[in-house]
């Protein structure tokens, strides 16, 4: 049976936002493992690139799971072919034509490109990719902190602990 209406706001975006109401919450949701996700080979060189870009960025919000994998190899493999249509729009141009009749006609490129821009969109929406995504969360970065001062920081706890 198919939904109507918006899709349902996951929880842990909720509990970013602070929008979190005990009464509304799912009582058996599934909480995947923070982690990236193995990369398809069947990737286009590009859409690897742009993994590799994003892979790491994304795990560090904790945003992307270990279940991510088919969303966010649709979400690269788009922008794969977002930049070849770019590429054959620059050699080629953005119409053809024209023909015997006259007729002078978008190329496929453009098409494909406007769609995969749209594919796009919806799919960065779900990552957080988008500034106006990523206003709406509230994600405490973990602190980034040297061999250094993790020796230090246990060293406090060890004195403190004695105390």
């Amino acid at each position: 049976m198919a939904r109507t209406g918006r899709p349902p706001k996951p929880t842990a975006l909720k509990l970013l936002q602070g929008t979190a109401r005990k009464d509304r919450l799912p009582r058996n949701e599934p909480h995947p493992k923070v982690g990236a996700p193995s990369r398809p080979g069947w990737l286009l060189p590009e859409a690897k690139r742009e993994w590799s870009r994003l892979v790491g960025p994304l795990v560090r919000m904790g945003i992307l799971t270990e279940v991510d994998r088919a969303a966010f190899a649709a979400r690269c493999q788009c922008w794969a072919l977002f930049v070849k249509m770019m590429k054959d729009i620059a050699e080629n141009g953005t119409s053809f034509g024209p023909t015997e009749s006259g007729y002078e006609g978008p190329r496929p490129s453009v098409g494909i490109a406007v769609k995969m821009l749209e594919k796009m969109s919806v799919l960065d929406g779900k990552f957080g990719l988008t500034p106006s995504d990523r206003s709406r969360l509230d994600i405490p970065m973990p602190k980034e902190t040297s061999d250094w001062d993790a020796f230090q920081e246990e060293a406090q706890r060890m004195v403190i602990g004695r105390g």
